[in-house]
């Protein structure tokens, strides 16, 4: 596939071009076409050399598949992370730890004023 199209559609948009520009001028686009898509190969072999020159030895090391974004489907990733065997961590024995005594209730008198904690504000 070429960016989603089929052989059916690209000959499908041929025809058309075919008959919208005419058999008088469709060897004119033709060629120029072709000269498009050779000035493209030049234009990234150019550049495919210029990324090399200037990265260097580094060049070589870099896995470009794993640069390549259609990789990064956000279902696939998340499926992964819940399916992915996490290590289990070991148990420690908990300490016994007596529960803290409980705190008296303090009993409020009417007309007093409730307690004010001025830190909590």
């Amino acid at each position: 596939m070429f960016f989603g199209l089929t052989i059916e559609k690209i000959l499908l948009i041929g025809v058309i071009a075919a008959i919208v520009v005419g058999p008088e001028r469709l060897p004119r686009y033709a060629e120029s076409l072709a000269n498009l898509t050779k000035r493209a190969r030049v234009w990234i072999s150019t550049a495919r050399t210029r990324v090399k020159d200037e990265m260097g030895d580094d060049f070589q090391d870099v896995d470009w598949r794993t640069l390549d974004p259609r990789q990064y489907d956000p279902r696939r990733i998340i499926r992964e992370a819940l399916l992915d065997d996490a290590p289990v961590p070991a148990r420690v024995a908990p300490a016994v730890v007596a529960p803290p005594a409980p705190q008296p209730r303090p009993i409020f008198t009417p007309g007093q004023p409730p307690p004010f904690d001025a830190e909590a504000t």
